[in-house]
């Protein structure tokens, strides 16, 4: 399951990075494209749900799972400024994407 998740978060990622360069250009990013980053992210998110409630994940797990939570919460916050017709600072961006790569690369090491 965990494999499962990362690459969840892997097409995320690279949805997210098109979203950023968008946004870092001072554009709109697609909406389109801003709702199926959520979605593989929410898929991710879920699937680490799962293994964890199985309650045989080691700590790293829930760590990573906790900071793309965090990103996620985020990933909200960004959306707000779409939806009220308004770029987000770029910091913002900067933040969300840089505790989505922790999480991940949190959640990578387990399986590398």
């Amino acid at each position: 399951m965990l494999i499962y998740g990362l690459i969840s978060f892997a097409i995320a990622a690279i949805g997210g990075l098109i979203l950023a360069t968008h946004v870092l250009r001072g554009r709109f990013a697609p909406w389109a494209l801003s709702l199926l980053h959520a979605a593989f992210g929410a898929l991710g998110l879920l699937l680490m749900i799962a293994l964890l409630v199985q309650g045989a994940a080691p700590q790293a797990v829930l760590i990573g799972f906790l900071l793309l939570l965090v990103a996620a919460l985020g990933g909200f916050f960004l959306a707000s400024f779409h939806l009220r017709r308004r770029l987000p600072p770029n910091a913002v961006v900067l933040v969300h994407a840089g505790v989505a790569v922790v999480g991940f690369l949190t959640l990578l090491t387990q399986v590398l």
